[in-house]
């Protein structure tokens, strides 16, 4: 069935091993764009995007030329790709973080492109070194291809919400950080509060935000999901009412599991309708002016 192809089953207790190992080897990449492109507002210098094939890192600059890693989530390929047409490549396979980092670094080494890369893993407890980890080391092939799918099929519904808002918008991207892939409306208004707890908060939520992702089930929720949030939160949201989401307390967001919209008759019409509903209750509560912010979205294109 369709439904069973572009939306395939992610258990979270199936794969977390290799998911978490998967996400240390995404933060060593992500730290080389973070190392190798200026600061962009809100960090959008530093995500990784769903391709093809799995996530890269986009074109990054690179002493005249430009460097273009790539993880192919299908051959279970790293490949690293200069416009010199100088190439590397690493097996994604069972391995510890750290033997993966020091092969990678010796990749970059050999391709001439020297970065010197901060070794600590970020937003995550009890954080080991790349080059000291040999917990995670577990690489599953098949659930790995499995997330590829779920983010090809995830990107290309965040891509069209996205045509709904003429007012800054983020790219569709995907936050090594965190481990999701989310996109990001902004009302044009600076936040109001107090200032952020570090410099990395203060500059993604410096203005008043609604983002929407979604993520694999990491950081102890132990379930994929979508998710909607405002930032700051404004009064009465955790009271609206949203199509097929439901408010997370703990978390402060709204929240639709994975499996309720995989096993829909229409995954993507169900996912689109949560979107829509979620943003406009963080918009309404927050008083922005829609009128001016938003345009009808786009019809999909006929397959």
């Amino acid at each position: 069935m369709r439904e069973q192809t572009e939306w395939p089953q992610l258990e979270w207790e199936q794969w977390k091993n290799t998911a978490d190992t998967l996400h240390m080897w995404t933060q060593i990449v992500g730290k080389t764009r973070l190392a190798l492109t200026p600061l962009q507002n809100h960090w959008w210098n530093v995500p990784l995007y769903v391709s093809a094939r799995g996530l890269t890192t986009s074109p990054m600059p690179w002493r005249g030329e430009l460097l273009e890693i790539e993880f192919d989530l299908h051959q279970h390929q790293l490949e690293f790709r200069l416009s010199t047409g100088a190439r590397e490549q690493m097996a994604l396979r069972p391995q510890s973080v750290a033997a993966f980092y020091a092969r990678y670094m010796s990749a970059l080494a050999e391709l001439g492109v020297a970065v010197k890369l901060w070794p600590m893993p970020v937003e995550m407890p009890n954080p080991i070194r790349f080059d000291r980890d040999t917990a995670h080391a577990s690489y599953d092939a098949d659930p790995v291809e499995r997330f590829h799918r779920v983010l090809m099929s995830v990107d290309t519904v965040l891509k069209r919400f996205a045509t709904g808002f003429q007012g800054k918008i983020s790219p569709t991207h995907f936050f090594w950080g965190s481990f999701d892939l989310c996109t990001t409306r902004f009302s044009g208004r600076p936040a109001a509060g107090p200032p952020r707890p570090d410099r990395m908060q203060q500059e993604a939520y410096s203005h008043e935000v609604s983002s929407a992702g979604f993520w694999p089930g990491n950081g102890g929720y132990g379930k994929a999901a979508f998710y909607c949030y405002a930032a700051p939160v404004p009064a009465g949201l955790a009271g609206r009412s949203v199509a097929h989401g439901t408010w997370d307390p703990a978390l402060g967001e709204f929240l639709l599991p994975y499996d309720q919209v995989r096993t829909a008759a229409d995954p993507a019409a169900m996912l689109m309708e949560f979107l829509e509903s979620t943003y406009a209750a963080c918009a309404d509560d927050a008083h922005w002016d829609r009128g001016a912010l938003e345009r009808p979205i786009a019809s999909a294109p006929a397959d």
